[in-house]
């Protein structure tokens, strides 16, 4: 404020004084409350790097890993956690490094070379939006030097490129000169693309290898080796696996696009169109394709092209082209000279309104896939929602020429001048701003040179210009005190816009002996907050985990290396069973960490109570509730980054507006009582309202001064066919804005101002990512023996894959599971189920031909080959297959003499067994969900039958070889006692013999004297011998015996 006491002596004050002094004082009036606020917290982030155990402690210390294998370091520490809730059974790795969090304010500037970046020309950042690791910029004249980062600015390398740098002139090559400048550069997910001259090289490969002396430049290959190649093309969003980019050519090959395609590392180029030139095609003899912009989601090329005619006129035109069928339609014809706006801010272009003598001069196109806005930029701004009905924005200045834009692809777009200058738009909108050089820009610069800020200078370059997310960020070099240095730095577009309006609408008003200042408030609303707002993992798709670290015990509770590594066990295990989760049978409890917990949950108590009394072993304690997955995350009173809709699904929610003053009006009509209206007003706008629709409902809240608008997004079930969860997804957006918000709301947050009034969100249409359909074992057990009475299981039980009875019918059961809320419900759509392949052990499974699959699952077939049929009546319009449900009457296993499974032979005593590889899709069957299903899973089936000729064999050689057995057994009774006797028989007499052989023996050395003695005591011998052997010898036979 300032007094009457302060002007000096006069009745006038001199005007430019008073604005100097005002916008100084603005300046303090605008930082009071906000200096602290900038320092703590615009300066400081959460910085996530990765270290070696060595240097977890450090501050601001990161390490690179490029060897990431998992290592096995920790196996020997989980055997010793003999009372905690492990497995011990299980293998336990560990990672290479450590992962650090920490809440750092790293004003990380970096010394480089002056004469490399002072005063050189900005380039655009060229990238695929979300998915490069690895950025790239290049733009120092004569020098083969880029730099390259893999932190997105936050720290960089000045990499110089070993590459050739001829200049292959010729006739068909035009060229003005030589230089080894980098002048294009585009990075994606693998691969990186530079442009010298007119030479284009690509590298894939590790970061570091970039920076090998021995393998740097044998790493890039150079490509269209024989094409004069004047402009790189990027294209921002990858499509089908696969990502792109453009090649606009010069010379022989004038009129043509080489479009480039990386998929896995493996980069492939195709000349477009591919028969007639775009020039012949469009009916002009000499013509220049000046840029390409590529839709992914259409297949379409934008092509801005330059035509020259005979009498030397040029003209603009915008071409598609259809990269499917090889189409192309001509447009629109851009106008030749700039439009006479008038004083308006934005003009139709309808051929009817009056030009200025200032020529159009396109230099780009550009489109956003999302809300399929169109720009056309040069000495002039073109916008489009249609590709037909153009809009000329006259804000911004036709002495001016744009020389590259980049946008958020959220709403907002930064556009860059010939000269340095910045300006913003937000799509949708007409009003474009100059963020710099403005009165706003002056008030900011001022703020952070009373901050002694070390990220700004008097004398600084630009060197790109690029949103990260929905933030706009500056790459720039500073020079301070004959010191060069390179920051990146956040652009405040919000405090910008908001200082500009404070320093062009205020107001003098004397009060008493004073002059007060006060400011114009446009904002239409003062409060706008969002309501009602739905969990946001459901639309964002996005699945999350909680996993503390283990508690450690031990007084000073600080981790050391051991439970650190424990900890990175329990995280890659976490990993391992999110990994393994998808699988065909589902587990009795939808939840990947339930098999983790299963078998430890009843002992929770008891590892608590260990840890209570510091006697868990390994001086750590895992807490089991500390390791799940998150299904009920609350929202952050914000929009979700993205909307996921499935057929028919929709995304509700509601804005609170709180207006700047009583600004409600009654309307009656006939008849009717009166009805409250608001002058704040709430406009949705729908890239695609032919496949999404959107209704507002207004309530006014008179007490309050508010009105509360309630907002449903819902998809309209016509713009899609089926496609594989997460694949093939169709681009869309709503756009919410508060009429007369635009630039003009603001609200102060702990972390600066923050734009409100203009809500943008993508909306994928589709099958969202997560969703899958799984074999309900356990209710297809219950309900199987319910119907059938009884339940057979294999002899040899595996518990994850039951048997079923082949006799018995089958009645199987799918579950729809969403890994990302953790819903699990009974499938209730259509499905084709399908043997797609078999075999009797599973070292034996083959997979059946398309022929095979026909024969054995089409109630059609006349083959005889009919694995399994179905009393269902319902099929495929072909009537080739059954179309089945979960009130289908269930399968019946047949099994004919052609199919596989017929006549086959048992691998031991118990009956055949076989596996059976079903594939179960509702593929054109099932309109309830967007959702193309494939499930392939494996089914036991035992007790499979034998065909009647090799059961009549087995019978018969059973038979045979029992009635063998049979006589056998009788023949053996009969001969039994005939074989006794004459086995005795034998016996005697060579009993015999022996006992003769050694009579004559002994009498031979004795002598006659004693031979009366021994003859009588040998006889005497053999009547006891004889007597014992053969009871029913005769006595007259013993007699005889003994007389001789």
């Amino acid at each position: 404020m300032c007094g009457p006491a302060m002007f000096p002596a006069g009745p006038r004050w001199p005007r430019v004084r008073v604005l100097q002094v005002l916008w100084a004082l603005l300046a303090v009036l605008l930082a009071s409350r906000r200096l602290w606020a900038i320092k703590d917290f615009e300066e400081c982030t959460w910085q996530v790097v990765l270290n070696e155990f060595k240097r977890v402690g450090e501050n601001g210390a990161s390490d690179r890993f490029f060897e990431q294998e998992l290592v096995d370091t920790v196996g020997n520490l989980f055997h010793m956690l003999v009372d905690s809730p492990i497995d011990p059974r299980e293998k336990y790795l560990g990672f290479p490094y450590y992962l650090k969090i920490n809440y750092s304010c790293e004003e990380k500037l970096f010394n480089l070379m002056p004469q490399y970046f002072v005063g050189i020309s900005s380039r655009p950042l060229w990238h695929t939006v979300d998915q490069s690791p690895v950025l790239i910029l290049g733009g120092i004249p004569n020098e083969k030097y880029v730099l390259m980062t893999d932190t997105s600015f936050k720290d960089f390398s000045l990499v110089e490129l070993s590459i050739d740098s001829c200049w292959v002139g010729s006739f068909y090559c035009p060229q003005s000169g030589f230089t080894a400048t980098i002048y294009d550069t585009v990075a994606t997910e693998s691969t990186l693309f530079i442009r010298q001259n007119q030479l284009v090289y690509y590298f894939t490969g590790t970061y570091t290898t970039l920076y090998e002396r021995n393998r740097g430049s044998g790493s890039w290959v150079r490509v269209l080796a024989s094409e004069c190649i004047k402009k790189l093309c990027p294209v921002y969003f990858h499509s089908n696996g696969s990502e792109y980019i453009m090649a606009l050519t010069t010379g022989k090959h004038e009129g043509f696009v080489h479009f480039g395609t990386i998929r896995d590392g493996q980069v492939s180029f195709e000349m477009l169109p591919r028969e007639w030139s775009v020039c012949e095609q469009i009916g002009v003899t000499t013509c220049s394709i000046i840029w390409s912009d590529y839709i992914a989601g259409e297949y379409t090329l934008l092509l801005l092209v330059e035509s020259e005619y005979e009498n030397a006129s040029k003209r603009f035109q915008v071409v598609s082209y259809n990269t499917a069928n090889d189409d192309l339609e001509l447009l629109y014809h851009i106008p030749e000279f700039i439009p006479e706006a008038r004083g308006l801010e934005f003009l139709m272009i309808l051929g009817t309104e009056s030009y200025t003598n200032t020529v159009m001069t396109p230099k780009g196109i550009s489109c956003n896939p999302y809300n399929h806005l169109i720009f056309i930029w040069g000495n002039f701004l073109l916008q489009s929602s249609n590709k037909e009905n153009f809009i000329y924005l006259a804000d911004f200045p036709k002495e001016l020429s744009i020389k590259y834009m980049t946008r958020s692809f959220r709403g907002a777009v930064a556009i860059v001048t010939e000269t340095e200058e910045i300006w913003y738009l937000l799509e949708g909108t007409y009003r474009v701003y100059r963020l710099f050089p403005s009165k706003g820009w002056k008030v900011h610069i001022s703020l952070q040179l009373m901050q002694q800020s070390s990220l700004y200078a008097s004398n600084e370059t630009m060197l790109t210009l690029f949103y990260e997310g929905s933030k706009l960020y500056q790459l720039v070099y500073l020079m301070n005190n004959q010191k060069g240095q390179l920051v990146k730095r956040l652009m405040p577009v919000e405090q910008l816009l908001m200082y500009q309006q404070h320093t062009s609408h205020y107001d003098l008003d004397r009060k008493g002996g004073y002059l007060m200042l006060s400011f114009t408030n446009f904002c239409p609303f003062s409060v706008m907050r969002l309501r009602n707002l739905p969990g946001p993992q459901r639309y964002t798709r996005q699945e999350r985990y909680r996993a503390r670290p283990p508690h450690v015990l031990e007084r000073s509770g600080f981790h050391n290396e051991n439970s650190l590594a424990i900890y990175q066990g329990l995280i890659y295990y976490l990993l391992w069973l999110h990994s393994v989760y998808d699988k065909p049978y589902a587990d009795p409890v939808h939840d990947p960490t339930w098999r983790w917990w299963e078998n430890n949950k009843q002992d929770q108590d008891y590892y608590f109570f260990l840890a209570s009394n510091w006697r868990s072993a390994g001086g750590v304690f895992i807490e089991m509730d500390s390791y799940e997955k998150i299904y009920n995350l609350k929202s952050a009173y914000e929009l979700p980054e993205r909307i996921f809709l499935d057929k028919g699904t929709e995304y509700s929610f509601a804005i609170f507006l709180s207006a700047q003053s009583r600004s409600f009006r009654t309307m009656a009509d006939l008849g009717t009582v009166f009805e409250l209206h608001s002058h704040v007003d709430v406009g949705v706008v729908l890239a695609d309202p032919g496949c999404i629709e959107a209704s507002v409902k207004q309530e006014v809240l008179i007490n309050r001064n508010a009105v509360l608008f309630s907002i449903t997004l819902k998809d309209k079930k016509v713009c899609y066919d089926q496609g594989i969860s997460g694949h093939h997804l169709m681009k869309s957006s709503m756009t919410v804005n508060v009429v007369g918000s635009s630039g003009l709301c603001f609200q102060e947050t702990h972390a600066g101002a923050r734009m409100q009034g203009n809500l943008m969100v993508p909306v994928f249409i589709g099958c969202p990512p997560g969703k899958r359909l799984a074999f309900d074992i356990t209710y297809t057990l219950e309900y199987s023996r319910l119907k059938n009475k009884h339940y057979f299981d294999c002899v040899q039980v595996d518990p994850e894959m039951p048997c079923f009875l082949f006799r018995d019918i089958f009645y199987p059961f799918f579950l729809i599971q969403d890994l990302v809320t953790g819903d699990s419900g009974s499938f209730q759509g259509s499905y084709v189920l399908l043997v797609v392949g078999g075999g009797p052990t599973l070292d034996t499974l083959k997979d059946y031909n398309k022929d095979e699959i026909y024969r054995f699952n089409s109630p059609l077939d006349k083959t005889h080959s009919l694995i399994w049929t179905t009393r269902t009546k319902r099929t495929t319009k072909d009537s080739a297959f059954h179309i089945m449900s979960h009130e289908s009457p269930g399968i019946e296993w047949l099994c004919l003499e052609n199919a596989p499974c017929y006549d086959n032979v048992p691998q031991g005593i118990f009956a055949p067994e076989f596996f059976f590889k079903v594939l179960v899709s509702n593929r054109g069957v099932d309109t309830s969900t967007y959702c193309n299903y494939q499930l392939t899973f494996l089914l036991h089936i035992h007790g499979l039958p034998l065909s009647p000729k090799r059961a009549l064999f087995i019978l018969m050689v059973s038979l045979s070889v029992f009635v063998g057995l049979v006589i056998f057994y009788i023949a053996f009774c009969l001969l039994w006692p005939l074989v006794v006797k004459g086995c005795t028989m034998i016996r005697w007499k060579i009993n015999d013999i022996i006992a003769s052989e050694s009579y004559y023996t002994y009498a031979s050395i004795s002598g006659m004297s004693s031979m009366q003695s021994l003859r009588r005591s040998r006889m005497g011998s053999m009547f006891s011998s004889r007597m014992t052997e053969d009871k029913a010898e005769p006595k007259e036979a013993v007699e005889r015996q003994l007389m001789t």
